[in-house]
């Protein structure tokens, strides 16, 4: 008589895909670690890092920031540059967005809008040292014109860097609400006009709680880019006072001090403001409307 094998049960294999562990989704294991060596663990490291001060208790770092006018008032100083910077992009991205959406050419000029992402940072600030420098071509028309007596301060203070985030800052927060306008079904706007809405009680009743979800979102992206500035307050800023913004606090303890506990902690300090205006922002999103971010094209 031949002898029955024994049931083993299901393998390790199928064990493990009837738990969703699947070949596909082992693709997102290279992913995951990535994430952890770049993202997660330098700043767990940055975290232990900015409790080991040089001297004093764990919280030395802190005490320090906190207790120095010249360090906590670059929190100020950050927030007076990229929060009206941000609302500033976010007002002009939503009604040329509406523009871009219904013209047939759109692409081309999407391109046009969103070039200067290709420059960079330090390359759109070096352009503005050329054109609007003392010596520059807008400096130089506006004092032949007899427009202005001197040449404008527009570089090397708080407008300088101002408008160097409004235009490297647009072009992102421009691509994010055009996705959001464009993804509303125009058919709920036709059917509004039909029953004889006018333009404004249209947006007012439409498309504003629909595009509310995005537009925070947007906010809240463009906000954390605007706030992290760094080369722009350097090279059209005044680094020493006006433009003083926390991540040069941060550069200076780090590469100037040698201090790198204390350049975690007010990396860490710079985190924490980040993520409280984001949480304020979708917090406030979340009392004025719940919903999808957009109604599905059909």
């Amino acid at each position: 008589m031949s002898e029955t094998p024994l049931d083993t049960g299901p393998n390790l294999r199928q064990r493990l895909r009837a738990r969703g562990f699947d070949g596909v989704t082992m693709l997102v294991l290279p992913c995951v670690f990535a994430v952890i060596a770049l993202f997660v663990y330098p700043f767990l490291y940055g975290l232990w890092l900015s409790f080991q001060p040089k001297t004093g208790g764990h919280l030395a770092n802190y005490v320090k920031f906190f207790s120095d006018p010249f360090l906590y008032r670059t929190i100020q100083t950050t927030l007076i540059l990229s929060l009206p910077v941000t609302i500033l992009n976010l007002l002009l991205a939503v009604p040329i967005a509406f523009r871009v959406r219904l013209m047939k050419h759109q692409r081309i000029l999407t391109t046009i809008l969103v070039l200067p992402i290709t420059l960079g940072t330090v390359l759109v600030a070096e352009g503005m040292l050329f054109y609007f420098g003392p010596q520059g071509w807008f400096s130089r028309t506006m004092l032949a014109l007899g427009i202005l007596s001197q040449p404008p301060s527009i570089v090397h203070g708080y407008w300088g860097v101002f408008l160097s985030l409004l235009i490297t800052g647009f072009p992102f927060t421009f691509l994010l609400t055009l996705s959001y306008v464009t993804g509303i079904e125009p058919a709920l706007e036709q059917a509004a006009a039909t029953l004889g809405a006018s333009p404004t009680a249209r947006f007012r009743e439409i498309f504003l709680p629909l595009l509310l979800p995005g537009l925070a979102i947007t906010f809240c992206l463009s906000f954390v880019q605007a706030y992290s500035v760094l080369p722009s307050a350097i090279l059209v800023g005044d680094p020493a006072n006006t433009t003083r913004v926390i991540s040069i606090a941060a550069y200076q303890a780090a590469t100037e001090e040698y201090d790198y506990p204390l350049a975690s902690a007010i990396a860490m300090i710079m985190g924490a403001v980040q993520l409280v205006v984001v949480v304020l922002v979708l917090g406030a999103r979340s009392l004025l409307y719940r919903g999808p971010v957009a109604a599905a094209k059909g």
